[in-house]
């Protein structure tokens, strides 16, 4: 079989090699991908936006399937598009895409369907945000309506830094038209979870739960990021509230897209929040978390291309999902200066691994004259291990970062943390 990936990070590697054990592939195409995937795909230089070129090099080169992973080719309908050329695509159509295409959508359909989450309002109008969060309480959560690389939202402490976070948004334009609406929710607190799964619009398969760090320093500190890190499983996940998710959040979600005429197929990723209410739902993700993907399908024991197919196909099963036991976690290390400016083209110089330990590569590319692959992103690329149990998985990526060496790297050192905090955590 041939086979088309879209997009060019970490979550898209680690997608990428999990596709590449099934023994009846025997090309992958990686649109556009990054040199530190080259020796699993081949990379074509297409951006993950342009579908037209997408559709047209599927086509010419005989793709049996495709796999969209980011948020903008499947908001943009890049799955109709492949569809409407008879190539079979894993992702959720356009109209259901929607469901992180609009934050504002997602809310309202919560509501309608008694599905938890943080109460909200909604403001097309700077002037009547800022008025209502003159009175409001505080923290108070702002975030833009539409896509903004996982960064449209804010947490601010005080009236001032909700103001700014306004401001920003809707007057200066930092998101562009993500931010011409946006919600202003309640502030929850608890653990926070991601819960990936599989979903064919009928059937719902959660995959390993996991827990990101969006911050960019040690203690959660500083703006919000697009991870720089995650370990799986997420021991404050337990099978009681995985119950509970699965009665009163997932398949509810999976019924209202299907009542309001969006049937979700693909990996509906849901953004989790264990308050002293229940879970709730902080944010749904219409595609595989980066760099929650990471750390989840190494821990797949399943032939991830059969289980996206039979998604596709409308067939899935409960049991064409098995994960092993175990834990894993990723470390991100990053360009110094992000999330905001930094450098790039600088080296990477990537020693042995030891075995159960990754390195999928982001933000890298190779250099047209030296050859070498150097830096060209913020998230640049993520080390993940694999153990028997959390601590050692943690251990285990700390003790690999060493080995990845390039200027201005910098990486979060507590990842895993406060998952180890937890009573089941280490057993």
């Amino acid at each position: 079989m041939k086979l088309m990936v879209i997009g060019g990070g970490g979550r898209e590697h680690a997608v990428i090699k999990k596709l590449s054990e099934n023994r009846e592939v025997e090309k992958i195409y990686a649109l556009p991908g990054n040199g530190g995937m080259e020796g699993l795909a081949e990379c074509v230089p297409v951006a993950a936006t342009d579908i037209a070129s997408i559709v047209s090099f599927g086509v010419s080169h005989g793709i049996d399937y495709a796999v969209v992973t980011p948020d903008d080719p499947l908001v943009l309908g890049c799955v109709d598009a492949l569809a409407e050329a008879g190539i079979p695509a894993f992702g959720p159509a356009a109209a259901a895409a929607q469901i992180e295409g609009s934050k504002v959508f997602a809310k309202r359909m919560m509501k309608k369907y008694g599905i938890p989450t943080a109460a909200f309002e909604v403001f097309d109008s700077a002037e009547d945000a800022i008025a209502y969060l003159r009175t409001a309480p505080m923290p108070s959560v702002i975030k833009a309506d539409g896509l903004a690389l996982g960064k449209g939202v804010v947490i601010a402490r005080d009236f001032e830094e909700a103001e700014a976070a306004v401001k920003s948004a809707m007057l200066d334009k930092k998101f562009g038209k993500s931010g011409d609406r946006i919600v202003v929710e309640e502030f929850l607190e608890g653990p926070e979870v991601s819960v990936l799964s599989f979903t064919d619009g009928k059937t719902l398969v959660p995959m390993v739960s996991s827990m990101d760090h969006k911050r960019a320093f040690d203690g959660d500190r500083g703006p919000n990021t697009g991870g720089m890190g995650t370990v799986a499983p997420n021991p404050f996940y337990t099978e009681e509230i995985a119950r509970e998710c699965m009665e009163k959040i997932f398949m509810p979600t999976v019924a209202a897209m299907n009542a309001e005429g969006r049937r979700f197929r693909g990996c509906l990723y849901f953004g989790l929040m264990l308050t002293k209410d229940g879970p709730k739902v902080i944010e749904y993700n219409c595609r595989f978390g980066d760099p929650e993907t990471q750390v989840v399908l190494p821990l797949l024991e399943s032939d991830l291309l059969t289980v996206m197919m039979k998604t596709t196909a409308g067939t899935l099963e409960p049991d064409d999902v098995r994960f092993g036991g175990g834990a894993a976690c990723c470390v991100i290390m990053a360009s110094g200066g992000y999330p905001g400016s930094y450098e790039k083209g600088f080296e990477i110089e990537c020693g042995g691994m030891p075995d159960g330990v990754d390195v999928f590569f982001a933000g890298a590319k190779r250099d047209g004259e030296s050859g070498k692959l150097v830096t060209s992103g913020g998230r640049v690329l993520g080390v993940t291990a694999t153990a028997e149990n959390l601590r050692e998985a943690v251990k285990r990526a700390y003790g690999a970062v060493p080995r990845v060496t390039f200027r201005g790297a910098f990486f979060r050192r507590d990842i895993g943390k406060r998952a180890l905090s937890a009573p089941e955590a280490g057993r």
